[in-house]
């Protein structure tokens, strides 16, 4: 009961201090799972790459992901509902003085000084992700050999898509199955 009591704090505390939605709380949930030993790195690129590729906000589906991860289905429950809990919360509140909150200078002000960290939050967020799939330091501090630091073949796959989603323009879900088979398939 307390470990899932600490769940649901956890995600709570994820869920109060995301502002700008689900990418912007994976350096949270990144910090927490790792830190907590819930997952490895390489375990938490692959939630994220099934976590973007599933229905859903990302941060939603990664807490419910951890909590699965670390509990079964109760823990995954408890996750999604602590992640949550503190928009339900929030926007109930603001939802009964909505008309004088929009109007507001500060609430206005607060808003457009949030999206630089979102963003900040964002980019960290591509920065470990990249980290993890196309950098493969620890194999490079065995060897000590250059090309040992890249995964070849994640970057094979970065460039190609970098070029496909440039000159197509297919449904993003296109490239989301493909990306996700030719992962499977060749990583």
């Amino acid at each position: 009961m307390i470990e899932l009591f600490n769940i649901y704090w956890i995600f709570f505390k994820i869920g109060l201090f995301t502002i700008g939605g689900g990418l912007a709380a994976i350096p949270l949930l990144q910090n927490e799972a790792l830190t907590r030993g819930w997952v490895t790195k390489a375990r938490f690129a692959d939630m994220i790459a099934v976590s973007q590729s599933t229905p859903g906000p990302i941060g939603i589906n990664l807490a419910t992901y951890v909590g699965f991860n670390e509990m079964g289905i109760v823990g995954s429950i408890v996750a999604t509902i602590g992640m949550v809990t503190p928009s339900i919360i929030i926007i109930c509140a603001i939802a009964k003085f909505l008309k004088h909150f929009n109007e507001n200078k500060i609430v206005r002000g607060v808003f457009l000084g949030l999206r630089p960290a979102v963003t900040g939050l964002i980019a960290s967020a591509a920065f470990s992700i990249a980290l993890i799939a196309i950098f493969n330091i620890d194999m490079f501090k065995l060897t000590g050999n250059i090309i040992d630091l890249f995964n070849l073949k994640a970057v094979a796959l970065f460039v190609i898509f970098m070029y496909a989603t440039n000159k197509w323009k297919y449904h993003p879900i296109f490239y989301i199955i493909i990306g996700g088979l030719a992962g499977l398939l060749i990583l």
